[in-house]
């Protein structure tokens, strides 16, 4: 197979299943893997595709935003991970804000028993936390139907009644050159605004967030710690954590 046939099929799988692993490819094209990684990196070079860990996906544009159906059904392991290490850090008597998403989420079996109050502008988060039985507040404002988010001039104005002793933020985008970003400008601003009301704040974010840009931006890397796992670039995680404290969980 020639080389623009293996590009071919693997940006063709990639339109298939959005994310394509680096062993299918091999034995899609019949190549070795040394030329596989090569194809990537010209296509990635390209702006074509996004290497990833153990394979590629596709590069999405900047407004592109996945549904929180979609962001809950993936890397879902991964983001047990980040989310069990990310409430390790909460302790009794912490006040804290959770953003919606699914890998926050994640984190609320987690937060189960201890003597905490929580604010959220996650309306998937809610349920979960009152199940938990943890105090719980809500940003009001206009509901997102994809992320499932409030947003707009209600939920900014509901935050300006609270600090926190810790913020835990979703994000889309990780990138050394352009910091956290997100699809949504809305989004964006509450996500400052939580930044901004609290004593630490922490980013969590699986592997397919490193490198990426997406729309709005919403801090530098300074302004936020970031929690990922060790399925992340390593040579992208060394040069984030230049500018920020970076903990990176491992499979166990």
């Amino acid at each position: 197979m020639l080389t623009f046939e293996r590009h071919e099929e693997i940006l063709a799988r990639l339109q298939e299943v959005k994310v394509v692993k680096l062993a299918e490819l091999v034995e899609a094209t019949g190549a070795s893997e040394s030329t596989i990684r090569r194809d990537l990196t010209d296509l990635e070079q390209q702006k074509k595709i996004k290497r990833v860990h153990g394979g590629a996906s596709l590069v999405t544009r900047r407004k592109d935003e996945p549904s929180l159906l979609e962001k809950s059904t993936k890397y879902s392991e991964e983001k047990r991970r980040i989310a069990k290490e990310a409430a390790s850090l909460v302790s009794d008597g912490d006040t804290i804000y959770i953003d919606a998403g699914s890998t926050t989420q994640a984190m609320i079996p987690h937060l189960r028993g201890k003597d905490i109050v929580a604010v959220t502008n996650g309306l998937n988060i809610i349920t979960d936390l009152v199940d938990a039985n943890i105090k719980t507040y809500v940003l009001g404002g206009y509901v997102k139907s994809g992320t499932r988010a409030f947003v707009g001039s209600g939920a900014f104005q509901s935050i300006q009644s609270y600090q926190f002793d810790l913020a835990f933020l979703g994000i889309n985008g990780v990138n050394k050159h352009t910091g956290y970003s997100t699809p949504d400008p809305e989004e964006a601003l509450i996500k400052q605004q939580a930044i901004a009301r609290a004593a630490s704040t922490y980013i969590l974010a699986d592997h397919t967030k490193m490198g990426d840009v997406t729309f709005a931006k919403v801090a530098d890397l300074k302004e936020a710690s970031l929690i990922t796992s060790d399925k992340a670039d390593e040579m992208v995680v060394e040069q984030l954590k230049e500018q920020t404290a970076i903990t990176v969980v491992k499979e166990t």
